[in-house]
């Protein structure tokens, strides 16, 4: 593996629609653009479940698996092969099995801040055992957490909240002063779980995630909303909206995952709807678009695939009483019957795109700023890396959150 510039990690959580419920891995794509050549290694932790996002440290040595099975699990960033874990239901205990420990921010090579339960709690990889617990996070159900680009904030987004009593829409975002530990609670008008601070300003975009809960109010199993979505500019000093940009529900840019920057854009995934959404940061209203919707061929080539994202989108709720959220999921993926783009990060010279396709299970190299494709590198089978997975069932790895090294 050594000798390549470029490390794209992707978080895995197995094959079928649910991430959240899924198994828990990790996949290493190693790229050299000088020659084209590639290498990967794929790993599957026992005993940890719904791999989510993943993080290395500034050194690189060490990364992180984030999950919503209620560890915190770190491997050997050139190996995969796990050197910690901890179970974090020894400090608190989540209202929802849906909530866990899914992002994390490194405060420095061994340090580092997350959520877990109601609070922030502050982290020693040398003394996983004995954290600090810090302020409540105020929002429902912390999600992705990033550092401002000073270090002085904190921004993170937060998921729907399906646990007794708390049900509802989050619709709001948090930020914690680094240097005080106030909490500020911003409203906004939607949910979002993803948020990227800006690469040199105190500001931070928020991305809008819209489902349907299931019978008007399950939270844990929902569908995808067929509805307009939003992008929030947000300034760390006054926690207010400084600008935002809306678009109609036609717009492939539902179900967002990983967001990352450019000087000019923003840029950002959509599993629900197949494609890369290319934002301009100018005027924040024009935007491009990398279309990664399988046409009918490619879906022909993927029967197992099909099959076992439509069984599992079925099994979310009563079909009589849900048609709607069916079909407007339908319209939200186009009618494709299969998810897509979870990953997709810029490489810190801007030059290339790093993106991996969950429903098509392949890694995709693009030349930035021109989108031309540069390299497609179909994945093996699940079956390859976890024998319990039975021969004839769907054969994706399950791509998630990524991030690039190099």
């Amino acid at each position: 593996m050594r000798g390549y510039p470029y490390a794209f990690y992707v978080a895995l959580d197995g094959n079928g629609a649910n991430g959240l419920e899924g198994m828990a891995g990790m996949c290493l794509f190693h790229y050299d653009p000088a020659t084209g050549g590639f290498a990967w290694k794929v790993t599957y932790y026992d005993g940890v479940a719904a791999g989510h996002a993943c993080s290395v440290n500034p050194s690189g040595t060490v990364g992180f698996l984030g999950n919503a099975g209620q560890h915190l699990m770190f491997f050997d960033a050139a190996t995969l092969d796990e050197v910690a874990r901890v179970s974090t239901l020894r400090f608190e205990t989540p209202d929802t099995s849906l909530q866990g420990s899914t992002h994390l921010a490194w405060l420095d090579d061994r340090r580092f801040i997350t959520a877990i339960g109601r609070h922030f709690w502050r982290f020693s990889l040398d003394d996983l055992e004995n954290p600090e617990q810090l302020e409540p996070h105020g929002v429902r159900l912390p999600h992705a957490m990033k550092l401002s680009a000073s270090g002085r904030y904190l921004c993170y987004g937060a998921m729907d909240d399906p646990s007794r009593g708390r049900r509802g829409e989050a619709r709001h975002v948090g930020v914690r002063d680094m240097e005080t530990g106030e909490v500020t609670v911003i409203k906004l008008p939607t949910t979002c779980w993803h948020i990227l601070p800006h690469r040199t300003e105190e500001v931070f975009y928020a991305i809008s995630f819209r489902v349907a809960p299931m019978d008007r109010v399950d939270y844990h199993e929902w569908g995808m909303a067929y509805l307009k979505e939003y992008v929030f500019e947000i300034d760390l000093a006054t926690k207010r909206v400084r600008r935002h940009w809306a678009t109609g529900r036609e717009t492939p840019a539902h179900i967002n995952s990983d967001i990352t920057m450019s000087n000019d854009e923003l840029i950002f995934c959509n599993g629900g709807s197949q494609s890369i959404l290319f934002l301009d940061l100018g005027d924040m209203a024009r935007y491009r678009i990398i279309d990664e919707r399988p046409d009918v061929a490619a879906l022909a080539q993927r029967p197992r695939e099909v099959a076992t994202q439509a069984y599992d989108v079925l099994a979310r709720g009563n079909l009589f009483g849900n048609s709607q959220h069916i079909l407007g999921a339908l319209r939200v993926s186009r009618f494709s019957l299969l998810d897509s783009v979870y990953a997709c990060q810029l490489s810190a010279d801007q030059r290339l795109l790093f993106t991996a396709n969950r429903g098509l299970n392949h890694i995709s190299i693009y030349d930035y700023p021109s989108n031309t494709l540069r390299l497609r590198a179909p994945m093996p089978d699940i079956q390859e890396f976890a024998p319990e997975v039975s021969p004839l069932s769907d054969p994706r790895l399950g791509f998630h959150h990524g991030v690039l090294v190099g």
